[in-house]
Order: C-alpha cells, then structure tokens, then sequence
C-alpha cells in the first residue's frame, strides 16, 4: 500500500484517484472514414466529407479499430462484450462539426479487466497493486482550436477530428501520485506491446483525465474534480499533488468542493477552473440511428486472442526464470517493447541457445548500450550499433579475442563510426594476446621495477597481486589474456 498522506490543520488526508486515458488507435485511417490520421500534415488537409459532418454523410466503423480495442482488451485481462452499441453524446464546441461526438456510454465494447502495478521502494510504492479497469470503449475524436495563429480570432483544424479513440476508464483504486504515474507508464507500455496506441504523449496520441478527490482515512469518497488532458506523466503526478493540496485547503477552511472540469497549467504547476462538471444526462445520449450494434463473432474474439504478443509480465517472468536475468535487467528491458525487441534480435543474433547468451548480453545492453545512447540522447531504435553488431562483438569477448577493457574500446569506437567489430579489431591491432612469451616478459619487467612489492606480497600481502595484474596489463596495452596473465603471474611470484 502508498503511505502518501496530504497532511493538513485538521489532520491527515487520503487522496483518491482514478483515471480515464485517452489512446489513439492505431490505424491508418479514422473511426468513420477512410482520411487519414498521419501526425504533422497541415490544418485541414486530412479531412473527410464525414468528418467535416456535410449532410447526408454516413458513418462506416472501421473494423481495425474494433479488432485493436478488442486486443487491448485482452491484454489487460478484461470482458470482451459480443454486443456493444455506439451512442451519440451531444455538446456543442468550435471543434465538433457534428455538434455530436459519437461515444459508447451505455453498452461499451470491453468491460472490466485490470492492471498490475509493480512495486518500486524509491517511488514509495511498497508492494504491487492491482488497479481496477472499469470499461474501455471507443470513441471519435474532436478537432484542435488554434489560438495563437492570429491577434483576435481563434482558428479550427479538422485533421483529429474523426480519428478513433479508446477511452480506458480506471476504477479510483489509485492513492498516490506515484501509483497514478506507475499505472500510465505501464498502460502505455502493455498498448505499446499489443501495437494498439504508439502511446506518444507529447503529440497527444495518449492523453488522461485525472479524477481526484479528497478524504479522511476510511470515510465516504469526497467530491471529485477532472483535470482534462494531462499529457505526460510527470504533469500527471504534478497536477494530482497540487489539486489534492488544493481540496484540502479549500476544506479546511470552511469551503465545498465543486464537481467541476479543470485544466492543468504546466508552466505555472497548478490547475484552474475550466466549467462545472456535467452529468451524463446533460449530454443527452441516445443510440445513434446511423450505426447498428456491433456483434462480435467467437471467430474475430478467438483471432484477435491469438494474435496477441507475449506481454510485458509474462516476458519479464521468462527473463526472470529460463534466462536467469536479475529482476532489475527483467524490469529495464521489458518496460518499453522496442527496447526487448532489440534484446531479443540481439539473442537471436548470437546464434547461440538463449539462455547460456541472456546474463551477458542484458549487462552490455543495460550498461554500456544504455550508457552511450544516453550520452548521445537517442532512443534504443535509433542506435548506430545493430544487434548483429553487439552480438558480434559479444563473441569476440566469449571467445577471448577481446578482453573486457578492448571490448569497451571497440564498442567506443563502434558508436563513433558504425563498423563491424572484427573489422574495428583487424585494422586497429586490438586483439588480445595470449602470447605466453610476450607476458612472461612484461610481467619480469613489473616484478623487476616493483622489488619492495614482490617482497612484501612473497612475506605475505596477498591483496598486492590485483596491482601486478594491473600493472602487467599495462605494459601490455591492455592486450593481454587476463586468464593467462593470472596464470603465469601465481607462477612468478611463488
């Protein structure tokens, strides 16, 4: 369980939250036609005679936004509900050509399922917990307002309007903002997985809605406040932090909350009061008349279940027990889909059977690999070196052409310019020598310059060998076979 508490004048108070994120589906084309939904285009050059709501226009639903809303579904361990039904929700905004938006509210096509939340000690999450799915269902998107491109008026783009949306409703089972941020680094890792949503938050092809309310351990949920469009996961914490804080004071000093819609300012950290929050009668809803249920068969349900890729657990799990990696490595690269992808393509590449490769590969991939992506601020998918590459160069150490220190080096070099190792080891001179003679000789030089120390270690200070390997290293050029350097420097110095 959180231990996170808002303490106030009155005592402590528990935070309650559920979220609704916002997923776009990923297709080619919209919910209701066939216009593109490619990210960047210019304003209204990717819209429909349907999106745009010219008379006359029928919906046709797209079946691979059913088939992905079903799989995800799946993936998080939910009802699939053979019959759904779309419903029309009516509001009237500049960005809603339709003055409809159409929805599922009553018969959505997934129901409940849940997702777990590991345990992190450093984000105070002591122990993992289960988070309640309520529903998911799918939805069209509306258009984007523009308010900078002119001094007085405010401009529509059409180009969002249309694309499909699943709608995937927590339970309010979240307690802290960390729980709140966990649950959307894992949701968006699983949609990731099942290639459902690309999950990028700052195009805002996955958005939330956070719900938060306020009360004393162990009383009634208190009223709740929704802060619309968080898009990202540290704004999520920060916006939950500031509006918990936010109802306790207001509490404490006399006042009520409002159910209202409010807005999170990223620049100023707090939220402001957009309207009052409506109720599901205040939008109307009826079925809507130009769209028949939809009717799952057991042969699309059964299709779709198969279709589905080994998840983030289970893999993690796998990594865990066959491949005997540390949870620690389980857990870095299971948590983003492109990441284990290259993992595994770098396994396959090895050529050898996955578990006798698993421990080495995943401390290069995790230390070294991560390390210069990191410095160089790429992505693992837009890494210079190639699996084949990185398992090439793990074959070189495996076989004692390279030793760990060359190693590095080649892989320095690597990075730089892209080549394969065992040409970086041919035109460089890199390889390591097991040259019994030319070791034998560099560590007589060692022992010759250090005589206190071959002393002192023959009378009894066995620590100093680590600094004859070193120093024996060293006048090889970091070349040597370390094995074979241990092995005649025991014989030297008895």
């Amino acid at each position: 369980m959180s231990s996170y508490r808002i303490q106030g004048a009155t005592g402590e108070w528990e935070v309650v939250i559920g979220l609704e994120v916002h997923a776009q589906i990923a297709t080619r084309a919209k919910l209701f036609s066939g216009a593109s939904t490619e990210f960047g285009a210019e304003p209204n050059t990717q819209v429909s005679l349907i999106d745009a709501a010219m008379p006359g226009m029928l919906p046709v639903p797209n079946g691979e936004c059913v088939r992905q809303a079903v799989r995800t579904g799946m993936a998080l361990g939910a009802q699939i509900n053979r019959w759904s039904r779309f419903d029309r929700k009516n509001y009237f905004y500049a960005d809603l050509p339709q003055g409809y938006q159409i929805s599922q509210l009553y018969h959505p096509i997934v129901g409940e399922g849940s997702l777990l939340i590991d345990a992190d000690e450093k984000a105070g999450i002591a122990e993992p917990k289960t988070v309640g799915i309520e529903r998911i269902h799918i939805e069209q998107d509306a258009g984007k307002l523009m308010h900078d491109q002119h001094p007085t008026r405010s401009y529509v783009d059409l180009n969002r309007s249309g694309v499909a949306l699943m709608e995937i409703v927590s339970k309010p089972d979240m307690r802290s903002p960390a729980e709140a941020g966990a649950y959307v680094r894992k949701l968006r890792s699983i949609l990731r997985y099942v290639g459902s949503c690309d999950g990028n938050m700052e195009q805002g092809s996955m958005r939330a809605d956070v719900n938060v309310s306020v009360r004393k351990p162990g009383e009634p949920f208190g009223t709740r406040c929704e802060i619309k469009n968080v898009n990202s996961v540290r704004f999520v914490q920060a916006a939950i932090e500031y509006e918990a804080t936010r109802q306790v004071d207001v509490i404490e000093s006399g006042g009520t909350i409002v159910q209202e819609t409010r807005l999170f300012d990223p620049d100023k950290i707090e939220t402001r009061s957009l309207r009052s929050k409506e109720d599901a009668h205040d939008y109307r809803y009826f079925p809507d008349p130009d769209l028949l249920p939809l009717e799952l068969s057991e042969e699309f349900v059964a299709e779709c279940e198969a279709s589905l890729p080994e998840l983030p657990d289970a893999k993690r799990a796998r990594y865990e027990g066959p491949l005997g990696l540390s949870a620690y490595a389980a857990s870095v690269i299971t948590a983003d889909v492109e990441t284990a992808r290259w993992f595994e393509a770098l396994l396959a590449a090895t050529g050898k059977p996955e578990a006798e490769v698993a421990k080495a590969a995943s401390n290069w991939l995790t230390s070294d690999l991560f390390g210069a992506l990191n410095r160089l601020g790429k992505s693992i998918g837009e890494s210079p070196v190639t699996p084949a590459q990185g398992a090439e160069l793990l074959g070189l150490v495996a076989d004692g052409t390279l030793s760990g220190t060359l190693a590095k080096q080649v892989f320095e070099i690597m990075i730089e310019t892209g080549d394969d190792p065992a040409k970086i080891v041919e035109e460089r001179g890199l390889k390591q020598t097991s040259d019994t003679g030319a070791i034998e000789a560099a560590i007589a030089q060692v022992m010759a310059a250090n005589a206190d120390k071959v002393a002192d270690y023959r009378g009894g200070k066995d620590k100093l060998f680590g600094f004859f390997v070193g120093q024996t290293m060293k006048a090889m050029g970091g070349k040597a076979n370390p094995a074979v350097v241990n092995e005649l420097l025991k014989k030297a110095l008895a």
